[in-house]
């Protein structure tokens, strides 16, 4: 072989070499960052873990802080009114009313499903535990839920929430 066409062979093999070189690392790259957002996704546990910060916050009878659980934009259906809220001081208004009642909530069944990293729903049956404010007599009420749930800010909110009561079986 003659030496211009030995240089033109060593430069297409390593030309060649780095292509692969680059696509390899290229691949790798994009698999680490499939793993990392695998790797941020939310575990059941912890979404099951919201509804009893949640539940601590009803406890706490203070509605402004079971709003905070809220996001700003968020919806909720609720349980015992009519009335869609649709932001975080509407929201603050039902829990006055409710709270009232010094609901205490324990799930019957959840399914749970995390979407992505940032997003998860946890639907099922809960009972809550309500006091009438008059008489002080307890009773219990099961209802159906569905809360959405998103990170945002680091923070895990509710962003739609519906509960209504088990209907009787047909």
């Amino acid at each position: 072989m003659n030496r211009r066409i030995r240089t033109r062979v060593v430069l297409a093999a390593t030309a060649v070499a780095v292509v692969a070189g680059t696509f390899t690392a290229g691949v790798g790259a994009a698999r680490a960052g499939d793993d990392r957002g695998h790797r941020g996704k939310a575990t059941e546990r912890e979404i099951a873990g919201l509804f009893d910060q949640w539940n601590a916050a009803l406890r706490s009878g203070d509605p402004g802080r079971v709003a905070e659980r809220y996001a700003e934009d968020a919806v909720l259906l609720p349980t015992a009114s009519p009335t869609i809220r649709t932001n975080r001081a509407e929201i603050a208004d039902y829990f006055e009313h409710f709270l009232r009642k010094k609901p205490r909530g324990e799930k019957l069944r959840s399914v749970i499903t995390v979407l992505d990293a940032d997003s998860a729903i946890d639907a099922g049956l809960y009972r809550f535990h309500l006091t009438d404010p008059r008489t002080g007599a307890t009773k219990p009420v099961d209802a159906r839920y569905t809360y959405e749930y998103e990170k945002r800010g680091g923070k895990w909110l509710i962003v739609n929430h519906h509960s209504s009561v088990l209907p009787a079986e047909g």
